[in-house]
């Protein structure tokens, strides 16, 4: 008899367009998971989770979603490997998050070291919320919905997952073993560095967009922030310093990585050579998944119809759980008189 497929997932803030930074520090990963046999992988928009921080204004959040799951599709999700499915779209979710809430001590929560980083980053707004305070709890439940084993997360998530798996054991030990404790799977790329020589995100304006026009990447990487130890052509470099080696290392080959590698230490090459040669590998790459995702766009009225395909198929997986923990916590149908 063949072993059970093991349950991959992970799940996205719907925010809009994505970067290079989303695709090799979690796309790139999902691709690859979802070509193996012996796993099930589930896949998320979490709007519920963008309501966090972003809670005052919602205008945009469908519009985001669209964008985002195109960038996903063209960059090569597939949905008959993998289910594609809207958070809000399975209210299992929020049923399992309640429950877990019954049980989890709020200290718990509180120690949570995002939950205090991310009050002192995001000033401006007001995050003294219950959902916010909540977040690690919300996303304990979407992997247990589906009785996940298998999370792939950058380093900064780590801390949410062991306390997922702290809220499991202590289910598993009030109601029963029903949850396996989910293992993460660290992203391979752990950062991609934008152009002003910190890593790549919308918040800092520093990004290259999955797909973005040639001239527009162009202009970018030619602009873009190298070894500062380098002010001079002659001036000798550290490779490890800059954000352009790192991209080489993405989209050139083994031979130029090297060759990029030594002219740097050495000042064989100047900070402009070394920009042309990453054009040549990244300027095609782009152009790819523009027109993967032009072709996309292109229908639409696919994405709708990945996406409830999904949403249906993701709430029969997590109403088994959920009839599961109902059974287990006594709060199944009334008896029978008699």
């Amino acid at each position: 008899m063949a072993e059970p497929k093991k349950r991959v997932l992970s799940g996205m803030r719907p925010t809009g367009r994505l970067h290079l930074g989303n695709l090799h520090g979690a796309l790139v990963n999902w691709v690859a998971l979802q070509r193996r046999d012996d796993l099930d992988c589930f896949f998320f928009s979490a709007d519920w989770h963008a309501l966090t921080t972003g809670y005052a204004d919602t205008s945009s959040i469908r519009t985001d979603e669209r964008e985002m799951i195109l960038d996903w599709l063209a960059a090569g999700l597939d949905p008959v490997r993998s289910t594609i499915f809207v958070q809000s779209a399975v209210p299992e979710h929020a049923e399992l998050y309640l429950l877990f809430g019954m049980v989890t001590p709020t200290p718990w929560l509180e120690r949570v070291p995002t939950y205090k980083e991310q009050q002192q980053e995001l000033r401006d707004r007001d995050l003294g919320t219950h959902g916010f305070l909540g977040y690690p709890l919300l996303q304990a439940a979407d992997i247990a919905a589906y009785r996940a084993s298998l999370v792939p997360v950058g380093q900064d998530q780590v801390a949410h997952l062991e306390l997922t798996r702290e809220v499991l054991r202590r289910f598993n030990h009030l109601y029963g073993e029903l949850f396996p404790e989910p293992q993460p799977l660290l992203t391979v790329v752990p950062k991609v560095i934008g152009i002003d020589g910190r890593k790549m995100s919308k918040s800092y304006g520093n990004s290259l967009w999955l797909g973005e026009e040639a001239e527009s990447t162009k202009k970018k990487i030619m602009g873009a922030t190298t070894d500062p130890a380098r002010v001079r052509r002659q001036d000798k470099g550290n490779p490890e310093n800059c954000g352009i080696f790192y991209l080489h290392q993405l989209y050139s080959s083994g031979e130029r990585v090297r060759e990029v590698d030594a002219g740097c230490r050495s000042a064989g090459i100047g900070c402009v050579d070394c920009k042309k040669w990453l054009l040549e590998g990244l300027l095609p790459a782009q152009a790819e998944l523009r027109e993967r995702r032009a072709a996309i766009a292109a229908k639409p009225r696919l994405v709708r119809e990945i996406v409830e395909d999904g949403n249906g198929r993701a709430r029969r997986a997590a109403g088994e759980t959920l009839e599961k923990v109902r059974e287990a916590m006594k709060l199944g149908p009334l008896d029978e008189e008699g």
